[in-house]
């Protein structure tokens, strides 16, 4: 009688999950699709609703939940990539308009969510399926881009210019300007929910808490980390010492302080954290950018998993109910719409380059794990409304993750900054080199 361990069927599903990956990328490779874009189409034909149903793949959703650890570690990485791109010298020169672009095209598509799904839950009457709760929770969750498509985009096709270099940074800012403006409209939506006056300190205060704390620790990792970096000269064990210090970060970033005889709780964003330690490294530490290059090799295979992951907990049956295709559909366009004319109006304003203000706003359309996150929250907190909230936000996130990485090579190779030459060598693989997304 053959008998298999819960650790071989763990490293089973594992491997089977990578080589779907790996092999899907020959089968998308004649359409000139992203490696990413394959990578999410293996997870759905192996999750739960598809060929998992026949043992081949994840059998249940809670297979696929077994390996959150490395969609936690995988986006420690993909924040740690970003923040070493936060090089002072160059936000000399793009700084100040990836601040305002980043907060105007986030705030931008927020305020035409909420004024779409407002607008159709009283001119079509949705008070059965979605209420005013959930319209504005929405609106929050739309400010949210997804850095993790957007950087393996930009390192298989080794993507380079004015937009590449001001998109890293606003897609880093999105996770700080969503985390204040989910959490303040989260507390109004939980008002209105409950019929109750607002907390000003769940709605202000532990937010802005929250985004404070997490650049503090990062900052003080970021310099223990350099400290000690400089301790070693071999090239492997400062890369060994890089991973071991994203594993702490990532590890004392789901810490969760609690202020006894107050309301007041400090939490902390893992990305936010884990960008800072990036951020100071790549300033302080001299040989920050040959580890970045090795450890961009290490993270590879990490990132393939993450994607597959993603694409398997994608859940298909959201398509069973027409009212949240409706809405979802709505929620895309406002969403999409916001983003790209916010993102265009603020790059003229701030006098970016023609193709900045042409396609920004077309490469900040993926949304995942970020909106998730928020969507997941929004459940536990809103009952119903919430429930509403995390099948929309389910739903945009099957249609972005799906487009949006062929979107964004799309935008960089019209605006010149991905050449034919590297395409037809890096279709293929995702690399070194320049990262953020």
């Amino acid at each position: 009688m053959l008998t298999v361990s819960d650790s071989a069927s763990l490293l089973l599903i594992i491997g089977f999950a990578m080589f779907a990956g790996l092999l899907i990328t020959r089968v998308v490779k004649p359409f000139g699709l992203p490696a990413v874009t394959a990578y999410l189409i293996s997870g759905l034909l192996i999750s739960p609703c598809l060929l998992g149903r026949f043992g081949f793949g994840f059998t249940s959703f809670e297979a696929v939940g077994q390996l959150s650890i490395i969609s936690d570690v995988a986006l420690g990485f993909i924040a740690f990539s970003i923040g070493n791109e936060f090089k002072l010298e160059e936000l000399k020169h793009t700084g100040k308009q990836a601040a305002v672009v980043g907060v105007l095209q986030a705030l931008t598509a927020m305020v035409l969510v909420d004024a779409l799904l407002l607008g159709a839950y009283y001119v079509f009457d949705l008070g059965e399926k979605i209420g005013p709760a959930a319209c504005i929770t929405l609106g929050a969750v739309a400010t949210a881009t997804a850095p993790a498509a957007t950087l393996m985009v930009i390192n298989q096709y080794k993507a380079k210019g004015p937009l590449t270099s001001i998109l890293l940074p606003i897609v880093a800012l999105d996770d700080a300007v969503g985390l204040v403006v989910f959490s303040v409209s989260l507390g109004i939506a939980k008002s209105l929910h409950a019929g109750e006056a607002m907390d000003v300190i769940a709605v202000l205060v532990n937010p802005l808490l929250e985004v404070v704390c997490s650049l503090l620790l990062g900052s003080i990792m970021g310099v223990i980390f350099t400290w000690i970096e400089k301790l070693f000269h071999s090239n492997t064990k400062r890369i060994c010492l890089s991973i071991t210090f994203v594993f702490f970060t990532v590890a004392l970033s789901m810490i969760r302080i609690e202020i006894p005889g107050s309301r007041i709780s400090i939490g902390f964003s893992s990305l936010l954290v884990c960008m800072m330690l990036g951020t100071v490294f790549c300033n302080i530490c001299s040989f920050a950018d040959d580890i970045m290059v090795r450890i961009d090799r290490w993270t590879s295979p990490l990132f393939l998993l993450f994607f597959v992951i993603s694409g398997a907990e994608l859940d298909l049956r959201v398509f069973s109910d027409l009212t949240i295709v409706l809405v979802g559909l709505l929620y895309i366009v406002a969403r999409s719409a916001g983003k790209y004319f916010g993102a265009s109006f603020s790059a003229r304003a701030t006098k970016c380059p023609p193709t900045v203000c042409k396609y920004l706003g077309i490469t900040l359309l993926p949304q995942a794990g970020v909106a998730l996150g928020m969507s997941v929250k929004a459940a536990a907190e809103l009952g119903s409304e919430g429930a509403i909230v995390r099948s929309i936000a389910l739903f945009a996130v099957l249609i972005y993750e799906l487009v949006g990485p062929a979107l964004t090579k799309m935008a960089l190779t019209r605006a010149g900054e991905i050449t034919t030459k590297q395409e037809g060598q890096d279709r293929s693989r995702f690399q070194n080199v320049s990262r953020k997304g």
